[in-house]
């Protein structure tokens, strides 16, 4: 594959239901393929490569229509531009998956499309891949970065964290943090967390999410949503060392966005 091409699950239009952005509205396009393996993660469809893309045709409509992958470049930017229609949206999403993993692709695609539509550039990772953030930063108006809690998570990347925070932190680009948290959540690893940000930017924001319950199991049976006392008690300790910690769980599942 070049880097003229990559690998979508789907392109669509709906309301951003995590993070800063929550309650906007944004054109999401989402790219295929991951090396996390995350016991509460609810898109593991993305985990892997997929043969065929999902593409909306009217924003919000529902109306998709699968096409094959890969997708060339110029395929793409005429399917976001059909998106863009006037004063709807107030971003691009681009999420995964692990988009990073394209970032080749996205080296060449989001200053074209920016140009295109003239709309910030917003991107949800892992926080995992410093070295591919590199590529991108340039590009970018925005940044979601997930901190990745073993206790919760099962993966472990602290260093890797730090050093995609400090990478933003000098670029001038905004990011915030992400922390999903459950019942088995360590309370050492938010503080670890909460230390770790504010070494780089005491003014970062984090977000803690309770993790949501699927229809289908986590690969983890025994993880549940936190409890309210411990959501309580978790974010009273974080706030010890950070002034901004915020508690939303996800939104767009609760008004049936996607």
């Amino acid at each position: 594959m070049t880097a003229l091409t990559a690998n979508l699950i789907e392109i669509f239009s709906a309301i951003q239901g995590e993070g800063i952005n929550v309650g906007t509205r944004q054109i999401f396009v989402r790219f295929g393929g991951c090396d996390l393996r995350c016991h509460y993660c609810d898109s593991q469809h993305t985990w892997q490569k997929q043969p065929t893309c999902e593409i909306e045709q009217t924003p919000g409509a529902r109306d998709f229509v699968t096409h094959d992958n890969p997708i060339e470049m110029s395929q793409l930017l005429e399917w976001v531009d059909r998106q863009n229609q006037p004063q709807l949206h107030d971003s691009i999403s681009i999420t995964g998956g692990e988009p990073l993993l394209h970032a080749p692709f996205l080296a060449q695609f989001l200053p074209r499309v920016k140009e295109l539509t003239h709309l910030p550039i917003y991107l949800e990772t892992g926080g995992h891949r410093p070295s591919q953030l590199a590529q991108v930063l340039p590009y970018l108006d925005l940044v979601g970065m997930d901190i990745k809690l073993p206790s919760v998570s099962g993966e472990t990347h602290w260093e890797k964290h730090a050093e995609f925070l400090r990478s933003c932190r000098d670029a001038g680009v905004d990011v915030f943090v992400k922390i999903i948290i459950s019942q088995t959540t360590n309370p050492d690893e938010l503080r670890q967390s909460a230390r770790l940000v504010a070494e780089v930017n005491d003014k970062t924001i984090i977000f803690l999410q309770p993790m949501t319950a699927l229809a289908q199991p986590h690969t983890n049976p025994n993880l549940t949503a936190p409890k309210p006392e411990q959501v309580l008690a978790w974010q009273a300790l974080m706030k010890e060392y950070l002034p901004h910690i915020r508690v939303i769980p996800q939104t767009h599942k609760m008004i049936g966005q996607l």
